[in-house]
């Protein structure tokens, strides 16, 4: 406090008040922006108020909670909604109460945990009226439940996030058109993502998938397929069968460099060795005649794709990689199953010319081998 007379006193330091030599003062750190209040951004909101607005884009911000409440009321006719970059870690009810709404873009925000989605998405008219949904990058570990009821989704982008896997229940997205799941760390695709009937686009780029399901080739409207920068050494022979697909990205995957053959292989047991002699022979039986799962096991014979064999094959094979055509435009390596090492001779596909094991034979495997990767990583 001041003195009466109006100065300070001055103070003396005691013995245990030893003066310490003056120092540089610390810079105090720059404080982080303040998220903008809820408040003001609700009365910007309410300002632009449209009952024919369709469109409505937040400027990037920093908010600390969910869409205001009362958005649904300013914009009744909402029909794109674009948060992007405002650091949204929640949607809120809000969301729920806009009919109309068929595109929702909320890339580039802090959405992945618990309630960043809001509570009955599946029983909302949005869950009808949806059809564009992009939150890529963002902090989702996994691709929500909620966003797998979303049955008229055409376009689903989650790239960018901290996806570990694809949950097999998106086949239930039969409207599905577009897949963006760059970017995350998958490591394996289920098989019930060829119940797409719709797709007609899947980027899987940057990841960490090592093989492809061979059902993936039941994606008949498939236009393009991104894989680059993955783990892929092979890809299945039944990848032929995309005839409709324009683009093919396998840039970045260690695919192989040579013609593998002999893998691995495991001598057939006696089970197997029975089951062939039965198959190749034609061997009549009956159901009757044989226990059920012997029946069972007989029906699961696969045939040995050179066409000289005739053999067949049931759980021991030989896997062997082979370079075939694909659209005329690419040169990919295919795994093929043969029964036996002696059935070396090469799988002949439609696409695949008449003289090129003849030419593969005789040319240099190494430099045949790069010149062929080279067409494939070209994709």
């Amino acid at each position: 406090m001041a003195a009466a007379g109006g100065d300070s006193p001055e103070l003396e330091p005691g013995p245990e008040l030893a003066m310490e030599p003056e120092s540089e003062p610390e810079p105090e750190p720059e404080p982080e922006p303040e998220p903008e209040p809820e408040p003001a951004l609700a009365a910007e909101l309410s300002a632009r108020r449209s009952a024919e607005a369709r469109r409505l884009v937040l400027s990037p911000r920093r908010l600390s909670g969910p869409l205001p409440a009362g958005l649904s009321q300013w914009f009744p006719a909402l029909e794109v909604l674009d948060v992007s970059g405002t650091g949204l870690t929640e949607m809120g009810n809000e969301l729920l109460s806009l009919p109309c709404l068929h595109t929702l873009l909320a890339k580039n925000n802090r959405l992945g945990g618990p309630g960043s989605l809001p509570k009955g998405l599946e029983r909302a008219p949005l869950a009808r009226s949806l059809r564009v949904l992009n939150l890529s990058g963002n902090r989702f570990s996994e691709v929500p439940p909620a966003l797998l009821q979303l049955r008229g989704l055409r376009s689903l982008s989650l790239g960018g996030n901290r996806l570990h896997g694809i949950p097999p229940d998106i086949q239930e997205l039969h409207s599905l058109e577009f897949l963006y799941l760059g970017g995350n760390f998958i490591t394996a695709i289920p098989p019930e993502l060829a119940k797409l009937p719709s797709l007609r686009y899947l980027v899987l780029c940057d990841n960490k998938i090592q093989s492809i399901p061979p059902q993936l080739a039941q994606l008949h409207s498939l236009r393009s397929l991104s894989l680059h920068n993955n783990l892929l050494t092979y890809l299945p022979r039944e990848i032929l069968n995309l005839v409709h697909l324009d683009e093919l990205s396998l840039r970045g995957n260690p695919l192989v460099v040579r013609f593998v053959r002999d893998l691995t292989y495991n001598p057939p047991s006696l089970q197997e060795l029975a089951g062939r002699t039965i198959k190749t022979r034609n061997v009549p039986y009956a159901p009757s005649d044989l226990p059920e799962s012997l029946v069972r096991y007989l029906s699961l014979a696969s045939n040995c794709p050179n066409p000289k064999c005739g053999g067949v094959y049931f759980d021991s094979c030989v896997r062997q990689i082979k370079f075939v055509d694909f659209c005329g435009k690419y040169r990919l390596p295919l795994m093929h199953y043969l029964c036996s090492p002696e059935c070396s001779s090469p799988y002949s596909s439609a696409s695949q010319s008449s003289t090129s094991q003849s030419e593969s034979d005789s040319e240099d495997e190494a430099s045949v081998a790069a010149h062929r990767m080279q067409k494939v990583l070209l994709g």
